[in-house]
């Protein structure tokens, strides 16, 4: 049976969803918005970088929620409403995130819009370890 994770104190949905839903190990992360879990209705941050640690910090919010971290992921989708101009600047704020030999595979796709007027979202795909697994 699934496990359909909200998390206390984690970002307000922008939309009907769980932040997570877990089956047999494998965790789907809803893509987050660039939102302060502290403030939802305060402004979003100003700037790709800005909005991409916000992104990213809301991701670890989820993951903590469900006893994972960083290390956990093996998939990214990114999504950029600029993608041209904001590309490298997103890759700089995003690749803090993962040590160098363990960068999970990813995708990046520039869109016409986001929620709540974002210029990035990120969801995610992770594993949650098994008896036997390492790290």
């Amino acid at each position: 049976m699934p496990l359909f994770h909200m998390i206390s104190g984690g970002p307000r949905p922008v939309a009907p969803f769980s932040h997570a839903v877990e089956a047999d190990g494998w965790v789907l992360l809803t893509g987050q918005m660039p939102t302060d879990p502290a403030a939802p209705d305060a402004p979003l941050p100003e700037g790709i970088q800005a909005q991409t640690a916000r992104v990213m910090d809301n991701l670890a919010v989820v993951l903590a929620g469900i006893g994972l971290d960083w290390s956990h992921v093996l998939q990214c989708r990114c999504f950029l409403t600029e993608f041209e101009r904001d590309f490298a600047a997103f890759n700089e704020v995003y690749q803090s995130y993962f040590p160098p030999d363990r960068r999970p595979a990813r995708t990046t796709i520039g869109v016409t819009a986001l929620a709540v007027g974002a210029l990035v979202e990120v969801d995610c795909i992770a594993r949650r370890p098994t008896a036997g697994d390492e790290k």
